[in-house]
């Protein structure tokens, strides 16, 4: 017997499969998305747990018509699948493949690009209204998640779509279980009969006549709404959303195709209103190791499909700077009793599960709230305590008016750990870190720290105990690397011991960078994560006897005045390197600064990334396809030498 994804071959395709046959097609799909994602990684648990509900709503929908809005995205695996990508799903996240995430440039059937939670009630909101203004009748569907309800513009979409009068449907998927009790006998009896149309039209025409009736005829159907409505308040999971003037339906099975065909296609025939369907489904659904570890599952690398373990060797394998930044933070914890941690919704993501577990009461994650986080931990900070706001530069990014506005005007001391920052990797266009130079740089008062290394990573976090003001301190996915100072001893700056912390390493002065090599040819200023390729590439010209002198500049702002002036007039050519975007960044800040102090710069080469959305690949090959390795910045310093000199 064939297999049953042979027929799908693109969209609507599902339609011809036998309704008897729709347990055995979940089966397949959950079959390739484990066997798929065990090679590429990927988000596992929760694209396995929305199977049904995905078949549920292709089967409802007609595509590429009417319109199906992911929320993040993570659960999109399944509808790739059913879209006609089952072919090209082992290229997942790899570079120059499928996204991890929806994408309109790769299918029309994705109704929207997501990447951030909280957002697809807004996009579809604004599909619905199109749809209005245009003349069309397409269906639109938004798919968030519970998770996903914690971040303030999910309710800022549902209170203006209450007012918008437009036919939309939300489905909640709820994959915590948190409303788990409600699901079952009474409730589900309940959300069959309000899914029913009979029902709708028998409650309409009752009330309608009531209406009608003079003298008693308002007040008893007013008494009765009222009654119904405690009812509801009593049995009923979704009354905040009735509350708020959404319809509400469920909860229901979101594992049950048929009843979710049924409340869907309710739902999609109520003009100009906005239904909420609640289902429930389960994460990791399918595959034992994600149902016992659905958190683990959420975002994983390659694994061994019989055990569900993480290869050795994985992008979890090594010691990681965000591994560093969480021993930091728990070690400090017992010495600072003012110290509290700030999260949203990435305890693990950010490392601070363990100082969590041990000082419960200072640790706070607020969920997918990154704007309240940011004014959360400012309000703290005003209150006496010192608080590490934990967030992913592309995250953190969603909070850039609260970072502007409420902690650097009056320059309230929260430290920022930003994780993932510069090329992140398979996530792609959606996750890159390679803005936060640009959208912190002008932000008056801002400290910005970028460390270099696995010993700077703490050195720079206790520099930023001391400081009383904002500081912004920014460091790379991935495996922490080491510099190797006895390599470069002879080439070592010459500083008094008293100047030097336990490392042997000159110690943190606001502003003062680091000189690592001298050369007398090229001087290079680099950032963070581009020391070590800065270096690299010194090595490369060495043997040509191009002599380069390598700055590490740890901080980006305040940046070493007094040492850039005087090493780029003391060199033929002057490099910058940067894993963040041109425009706003540290080298297009360096080249403005030696123009206006008027230094005779023969030769200045800024090495940074395009301005552009970086896609998905590895680190590795999306750093060597945008020229920052150090073979290619080494061939462009030739050049630039040879023209200089």
């Amino acid at each position: 017997m064939g297999h049953l994804l042979d027929e799908i071959r693109g969209m609507n395709d599902i339609k011809r499969i036998d309704p008897s046959d729709y347990k055995k097609l979940a089966h397949e799909i959950r079959r390739k998305l484990v066997r798929t994602v065990s090679e590429t990684g990927g988000h596992l648990s929760a694209s396995l747990g929305v199977v049904e509900l995905t078949m549920a709503l292709h089967l409802t929908l007609d595509f590429p018509e009417d319109k199906l809005v992911w929320d993040v995205g993570h659960q999109s695996y399944a509808h790739k699948i059913l879209t006609g990508r089952a072919d090209e799903l082992f290229t997942l996240r790899q570079y120059g493949g499928l996204s991890g995430f929806p994408d309109v440039r790769e299918s029309e059937a994705d109704g929207f690009c997501v990447g951030h939670s909280s957002t697809s009630i807004s996009a579809a909101l604004g599909l619905a209204k199109a749809r209005d203004l245009n003349g069309g009748d397409e269906k639109v569907f938004a798919v968030i998640g519970d998770g996903a309800l914690s971040g303030g513009m999910a309710y800022e979409a549902m209170n203006n779509a209450v007012e918008a009068k437009t036919s939309l449907v939300i489905v909640l998927n709820d994959n915590k279980m948190s409303i788990a009790p409600n699901v079952g006998g009474m409730s589900n009896y309940l959300g069959q009969i309000r899914a029913d149309r009979r029902y709708r039209s028998l409650k309409n025409k009752v009330e309608d006549t009531l209406d009608r009736i003079p003298t008693v005829g308002v007040p008893l159907a007013n008494q009765i709404r009222k009654t119904k409505d405690s009812l509801k308040h009593l049995l009923l999971p979704g009354m905040l959303f009735e509350d708020m003037g959404l319809t509400y339906i469920g909860p229901i099975d979101g594992h049950d195709i048929g009843s979710m065909r049924e409340a869907f296609e309710a739902a999609a025939s109520m003009n100009d209103e906005t239904v909420l369907v609640h289902v429930v489904t389960r994460k990791g659904r399918g595959y034992h190791p994600a149902e016992e570890k659905p958190d683990l599952f959420h975002g994983i690398g390659a694994f061994d499909i019989r055990t569900g373990e993480p290869y050795e060797g994985g992008d979890d394998a090594s010691v990681t700077y965000t591994d560093i930044f969480g021993e930091w933070l728990l070690s400090r914890g017992e010495t600072e009793e003012n110290l509290v941690s700030v999260t949203a919704a990435m305890p693990d993501g950010t490392g601070v599960t363990a100082f969590a577990e041990e000082y419960p009461e200072r640790a706070f994650d607020v969920g997918i709230a990154e704007e309240h986080a940011v004014t959360f931990a400012a309000g703290m900070a005003a209150g006496g305590l010192r608080p590490v706001v934990s967030i992913y530069s592309t995250f953190l990014q969603r909070a850039f008016d609260q970072v502007l506005h409420d902690v650097c005007n009056v320059g309230y001391p929260v430290i920022f750990a930003i994780d993932r920052s510069g090329i992140v990797g398979r996530d792609g266009r959606t996750h890159q870190g390679v803005f936060d130079l640009s959208y912190l740089l002008p932000m008056p008062g801002m400290t910005i720290i970028s460390p270099m290394d696995a010993d700077e990573l703490v050195s720079a976090f206790d520099f930023a105990l001391s400081v009383q003001g904002p500081v912004a301190i920014r460091y790379p996915r991935g495996e922490a690397y080491l510099f190797d100072a006895e390599r470069y001893s002879d080439d070592a700056s010459d500083e008094s011991d008293e100047c030097m912390d336990e490392n042997g390493r000159p110690a943190f002065s606001m502003g003062k960078a680091e000189v690592l090599t001298h050369g007398r040819e090229v001087v290079i200023f680099a950032v963070g994560d581009m020391v070590k390729t800065a270096l690299e590439i010194r090595d490369e010209l060495e043997d040509e006897m191009i002599r380069v002198t390598v700055v590490n500049m740890r901080f980006v702002k305040p940046f070493d005045e007094e040492l850039v002036r005087e090493l780029a007039s003391g060199h033929t050519v002057t490099v910058t390197m940067e894993d963040n975007v041109a425009t706003g960044g540290f080298g297009e800040r360096i080249g403005a600064f030696l123009e206006n102090e008027g230094v005779n710069v023969r030769g200045f080469l800024p090495v940074a990334l395009p301005d552009e959305f970086i896609p998905h690949g590895s680190r590795e090959e999306l750093i060597q396809a945008y020229g920052l390795d150090a073979a290619t910045v080494a061939g462009r310093v030739r050049e630039v030498y040879k023209k200089a000199r």
